[in-house]
């Protein structure tokens, strides 16, 4: 009798445990992809300022129409991007022309004193930090979750339960240029 009763203990503290690590990895997924919803929705917000600092730019610097191209095909690029690394490489070409944008805007001075350009400026600024930080909370949140899908015994669940690991959002090493931040301070 005493045995049949340390053999269902056993045999429910197993399941608790199961149940435990099952829930703990849903939760993980979980934050994994609202980290990565917090991402996008900052990236929309940025999506929508450039449109407006472009034209903007535009009206003072006419004929530096290749910046302006390039930056309306890197906003395309980067709004139609898909998958992790995917939207990193398309994010980081934008990051890229922003940067050619700003540069064309310092050659000229009434631009930079322009009220409008001045607080697109600032928006964008702000824009380009939360992107950061919603960055490194989407990383940090999707290394939790793979650590415990490959750490021992959680890793047993989680085969079990087919959980996938998830791809960090990184820069390409060969992006050198990606990794300097926007400039949006004059």
């Amino acid at each position: 009798m005493t045995t049949i009763i340390i053999i269902l203990i056993v045999i429910a503290f197993v399941v608790l445990w199961v149940i435990f690590a099952y829930n703990q990895l849903v939760t993980l997924v979980n934050q994994a992809k609202e980290a990565w919803s917090d991402i996008q929705v900052q990236l929309k917000r940025r999506y929508d300022l450039i449109p407006n600092l472009v034209e903007t730019v535009k009206g003072y610097a006419a004929h530096e129409s290749s910046a302006f191209e390039n930056v309306t095909k890197a906003r395309a690029a980067a709004m139609g991007a898909t998958g992790t690394s995917g939207k990193a490489q398309a994010e980081n070409m934008l990051s890229g022309a922003l940067k050619t944008l700003f540069a064309v805007s310092e050659a000229y001075p009434d631009l930079k004193a322009n009220q409008n350009f001045l607080q697109l400026q600032k928006e964008l600024g702000d824009t380009e930090d939360k992107i950061q930080a919603s960055r490194r909370f989407y990383n940090t949140t999707v290394m939790t979750l793979n650590t415990a899908e490959q750490t021992f015994p959680s890793n047993i669940i989680a085969s079990s339960f087919d959980f996938k690991p998830m791809d960090l959002f990184e820069l390409a090493a060969s992006d050198a240029a990606a990794a300097e931040p926007v400039k949006v301070q004059f």
